[in-house]
């Protein structure tokens, strides 16, 4: 496999605090070198339901997550093993739930915590963290920046085909302070300041980059439900794919068989919706 691909999943955004306060992200698409759509998340708008329909492809009705409290290994054939099926290396700097979900469940904090497993049939690298002891007063989120150079490091020494980065920061932030408020405000404008430097770092390293969230936030900083924003968020895609028109909806179901296609792998039988680049 020779091409290469790095998912970036900011946790609870909605689409509209993406598009108001991610300067840098936006002059990106202002001047052309990526493109924006509204991406819409599964049902329920919980994260970790929402961590496992992005790489399975399949519904929480079909997977069996149903939220937060329900994490396990997925039976499913998910984005992680199809890439290595097609001969490529894998990395994710995660919460811990996406270790659970494609690599072994339960999540031992000292095996897992840290990992390089070359003849992994999913993730080849992990970096984990676990975030005990989160709560509305003590967030336990690490910095994002030690996360994105966190990635960074895995791209370097492994040469990694496909990556994947997920954050909790704003998804905390949003939980305590809701989304519509001056904490909020400056807490995405400093990750769109630590992001930013790294795209071009990425771009340079030969990735195509989808930055997204994996669900929206309303103004009581809930998600789950329905509502649309608690499950609309945007999707930033820097590379060379051909997309659909502006203004069209991204389902989430689409993201695994995306990737997949991207990175010249096979979709599994299960992921059944119809990629959204080419």
């Amino acid at each position: 496999m020779d091409r290469k691909l790095l998912l970036i999943i900011l946790d609870g955004v909605p689409y509209r605090n993406f598009r108001r306060l991610f300067g840098n992200l936006e002059g990106w698409v202002a001047s052309g070198e990526a493109r924006v759509w509204k991406h819409r998340s599964v049902l329920p708008s919980t994260s970790a339901s929402c961590y496992a329909s992005i790489h399975t492809g399949v519904t929480p009705q079909e997977h069996g997550c149903t939220g937060n409290a329900n994490v396990f290994r997925l039976k499913q054939d998910d984005v992680f093993a199809q890439v290595r099926k097609a001969g490529g290396t894998t990395g994710a700097v995660a919460h811990s739930f996406w270790s659970q979900f494609f690599n072994r469940s339960p999540f031992d904090v000292v095996r897992d915590i840290e990992y390089d497993e070359p003849e992994s049939t999913t993730i080849n690298h992990g970096r984990f963290h676990t975030m005990t002891g989160y709560g509305l007063i003590n967030q336990m989120t690490p910095s994002d920046v030690d996360l994105f150079g966190t990635l960074t490091n895995l791209c370097t020494r492994f040469a990694l085909n496909y990556g994947m980065l997920h954050t909790c920061t704003l998804d905390s932030m949003g939980h305590r302070f809701f989304h519509d408020c001056q904490e909020m405000d400056h807490a995405c404008f400093v990750m769109d300041e630590m992001l930013a430097p790294f795209i071009p770092r990425w771009r340079a390293m030969g990735y195509e980059v989808i930055v997204t969230a994996d669900h929206g936030q309303d103004e009581r900083g809930h998600h789950g439900g329905r509502d649309p924003l608690q499950q609309e968020t945007a999707l930033y895609y820097f590379g060379a794919g051909q997309g659909p028109a502006a203004g069209e909806v991204i389902d989430q179901l689409q993201l695994a068989p995306t990737i997949l296609s991207r990175l010249g792998a096979p979709a599994a039988e299960t992921m059944r919706a119809t990629p959204f680049l080419r």
